[in-house]
């Protein structure tokens, strides 16, 4: 086969250049277009994190736990009084223990 079309047509077509204000106007809606899609996504992050705080605040969690905490801070309290007794007791009989050993 052979081909008969011609090349006049391919030499007389030149690219025309882009309408430049077209393409910014296209950049510029599409710079609103994602700062509105950012907005929005902050914005609704925001609130799922304010309702995420409503709802420990209301949480029956934190009271147990500062219930429990009060609850150790007194255990342990307890357990360093008695310990500290302990000691006094300790040092008083190695103090009657000495004090008999010079009395003989």
């Amino acid at each position: 086969m052979i081909c008969t079309c011609g090349t006049m047509g391919l030499d007389s077509w030149i690219p025309s250049p882009p309408d430049l204000s077209a393409m910014n106007l296209a950049r510029i809606h599409d710079k609103h277009k994602l700062k509105k899609f950012w907005e929005q996504k902050i914005e609704r992050h925001s609130q799922m994190m304010g309702n995420e705080e409503f709802r420990m605040k209301r949480s029956a969690l934190s009271k147990l736990r500062e219930e429990w905490l009060q609850r150790l801070q007194s255990r342990n309290q307890h357990v360093n009084e008695i310990m500290r007794e302990e000691k006094i007791r300790k040092a008083q009989r190695v103090q009657e223990f000495l004090g008999l050993q010079r009395g003989n």
